[in-house]
């Protein structure tokens, strides 16, 4: 029994020893690539890469990182299987040594998974946290305005239902309304619809939240960090012209932004204040997405006869 002890003891520090061997080398690897660098090498791990906002960053890496744990742990499971199959397989008909239990392994395999789960909770809540977090004071606040089947955007000197408005676009079905927001600023949407629910949507954003009717106000704020125009979408089946309801983020400097603002206030429309920061031709106008013939034709959607159904 003592030779047997002694000759397994070895076997035990070698184990150990890979075991800490492999943890280190893991560990170096992780760290000698960003989170970044990790998405970009195995195509994101399927999470849209292209965030426009601070928020849309935080939800990017922790998915990265979760996807990361979630395969290291994998490979050690399969490792730990296959190991298993090789070492201890069937070499005759004698007995293997049959053993009760194993108190180190079986607190190993208690506490380990505890403490995944307990670090992958941690980091989902703070991400979940900053990304339904509202400021104080945000930099801009826009209602949103749903109805069947477009967008209204106000511009609005403070927060709540009983804030003024100081400029306004409404959308038609001969033109996409355009939503202008500065880069760098904290943006506080406040949603309501005039009829029934939809859903506020830009894909860019990584996120979206509905848009109610009645009293309910879904409220939440993201910080915009790229310049662009990126299309905005109702993303809730609210009838028949759900498809349409179309509208185009315009993302510019604080400083383009102000100007389009008191171009609105002086009067001007969406088109002209447009043309006043910057934009030109057909620039004025949405150039992501286009109006929707919302015509019903005699036979099909969308064809070229020139008579309506009824007419």
């Amino acid at each position: 029994m003592g030779a047997r002890s002694s000759a397994t003891r070895p076997r035990a520090v070698g184990r150990a020893a890979g075991l800490g061997l492999g943890g280190a080398t893991l560990l170096t690897l992780l760290s000698g690539c960003s989170i970044a660098d990790w998405g970009d090498a195995f195509g994101h791990f399927g999470w849209p890469s292209n965030g426009i906002t601070l928020q849309a960053h935080e939800m990017y890496d922790l998915w990265i990182a979760s996807t990361i744990a979630a395969l290291a742990v994998g490979f050690g499971v399969w490792g730990l299987i296959f190991w298993c199959v090789i070492r201890y397989r069937k070499r005759g008909d004698e007995l293997p040594v049959q053993t009760r239990f194993n108190m180190p392994m079986e607190i190993l395999y208690t506490v380990t998974p505890v403490l995944i789960v307990a670090v992958l909770f941690y980091y989902t809540a703070i991400v979940q946290t900053n990304v339904d977090k509202l400021s104080k004071n945000p930099d801009q606040v826009v209602e949103v305005v749903a109805f069947k089947w477009n967008w209204q955007f106000n511009y609005r000197d403070g927060m709540g239902k009983d804030a003024g408005t100081v400029a306004s676009t409404v959308g038609s079905s001969d033109v996409i309304p355009l939503l202008v927001l500065p880069v760098g600023q904290k943006i506080r949407f406040e949603e309501t619809s005039r009829d029934v629910i939809h859903s506020f949507w830009v894909p860019e954003m990584l996120f979206k939240r509905d848009v109610f009717p009645g009293n309910v106000r879904n409220v939440f704020e993201v910080t915009l960090d790229k310049e662009g125009r990126y299309v905005g979408r109702c993303a809730e089946l609210c009838g028949t012209y759900h498809a349409f309801m179309n509208f185009e983020l315009v993302v510019v400097s604080p400083e383009k932004f102000d100007q389009f603002i008191a171009a609105k206030k002086a009067g001007s429309s969406t088109q002209e204040a447009m043309g006043a920061i910057g934009y030109t031709g057909d620039e004025v106008y949405a150039t992501k997405t286009s109006p929707f013939n919302t015509r019903r034709q005699a036979n099909t959607w969308n064809q070229p006869e020139t008579t309506a159904a009824g007419k």
